[in-house]
């Protein structure tokens, strides 16, 4: 399967802020270099592009998330979910890439690093957020 270049992008994205989280959010480059170390660089600069957006508005988009994710706590969402929620939010608060696949590409995330019910759940939060925001 050939992926596109944005999709590998949030796919790294997401393994950097998996990363930055579960390590107490040390600087993302050096979360980068060690997840890069051995292979070539240049391909995770999108995806910490993408983590560096993510990492500087964590506060806002966690806002967000809460406010979409009816009966859930922020903190009793698995880690991976929680950054591809970020993810998605982001895209959805952002105007350059249409709601649609901002929730489409998050989901595709859930289905090839999170459990087998994530894909439904950060379908639905990104969907209500995505109505609240008054883009879909």
């Amino acid at each position: 399967m050939v992926l596109r270049p944005e999709t590998r992008a949030r796919a790294r994205a997401l393994q950097l802020l998996y990363a930055w989280e579960v390590q107490d959010r040390p600087p993302l480059a050096e979360v980068a270099l060690e997840l890069a170390s051995g292979k070539d660089a240049r391909r995770w600069q999108s995806g910490m592009a993408l983590a560096e957006r993510v990492a500087a508005d964590v506060g806002r988009l966690d806002a967000e998330i809460a406010r979409s994710a009816e009966h859930w706590r922020l903190e009793r969402i698995g880690a991976v979910e929680r950054n591809i929620l970020r993810l998605g939010t982001l895209e959805l608060l952002g105007q350059q890439t249409p709601p649609a696949v901002a929730i489409d590409e998050a989901v595709r995330l859930a289905r090839w690093f999170a459990g087998p019910k994530a894909p439904a759940f950060v379908n639905g939060v990104l969907d209500a957020l995505g109505r609240r925001l008054g883009r879909l």
